[in-house]
């Protein structure tokens, strides 16, 4: 679907930029609010286009990657681990059940890790493959081996990002490096309301500025990692 970002930027008519900066802002009083302490470092995806656009080459060069007339893919087939973090079968990807089917692609779950961007996208950066922006999964891969090295000890995320999110992460990280990637994973559950997850598409999200007015902030941080 359209990033969230560039549709925010879109409807608000503001840069990008802008918008990243109005909810970093917001989120960062948010955790000082709940007693969390600040990362050492915090990344921003954009800041590491030639970081992605070096993993993207290193892959290719490899032979885990293939140009097709859209962007570059990762081909799965090429990685003999793929489905080892989230249990996933490539007998079992199903082509167009999270993605558009596109038939240039030697696998359906091969998944893009530069996409060519045409002239209306809203952020796109030079590359050797002209204009375009990084997939969803190669940023995440880029930014951890520059920042924590090739292996590092634990990986965190929401459960809903094991597959295909993390399972992608894996995959090219591991190809690139040789390397084993995280050592262990760390999923959250979903936050739930009335038995329903938490989502802005359901309305049912409560800003933690207004929670802290009725809660105190370690009482909601308790709540939260129950």
């Amino acid at each position: 679907g359209e990033d969230k970002v560039a549709k925010a930027a879109k409807e608000q008519r503001r840069t990008p930029e802008e918008i990243t900066a109005h909810y970093t802002e917001i989120f960062m009083r948010d955790i000082d609010k709940l007693n969390i302490g600040h990362p050492e470092v915090i990344a921003k995806a954009t800041d590491h286009i030639k970081e992605m656009q070096d993993c993207v080459l290193q892959l290719m060069e490899k032979g885990y990657a293939y140009e097709i007339s859209d962007g570059i893919y990762f081909d799965i087939a090429k990685f003999d681990g793929y489905g080892k973090l989230s249990g996933a079968h490539l007998d079992e990807q199903i082509a167009g059940a999270r993605v558009d089917v596109n038939d240039e692609k030697r696998h359906p779950a091969d998944f893009a890790i530069w996409k060519k961007a045409d002239k209306n996208h809203i952020m796109q950066w030079e590359s050797p493959w002209g204009m375009g922006y990084p997939g969803w999964h190669i940023e995440c891969s880029a930014m951890s081996r520059h920042y924590l090295g090739d292996t590092f000890d634990i990986h965190g995320g929401g459960e809903d990002l094991v597959f295909p999110h993390h399972e992608n992460e894996v995959a090219q990280s591991e190809a690139a490096t040789g390397k084993p990637f995280a050592r262990y994973w760390l999923h959250n559950g979903f936050v739930k309301i009335n038995a329903e997850k938490m989502s802005k598409s359901l309305g049912n999200t409560f800003p933690i500025r207004d929670l802290v007015t009725s809660y105190h902030p370690e009482v909601l941080r308790l709540f939260m990692l129950q």
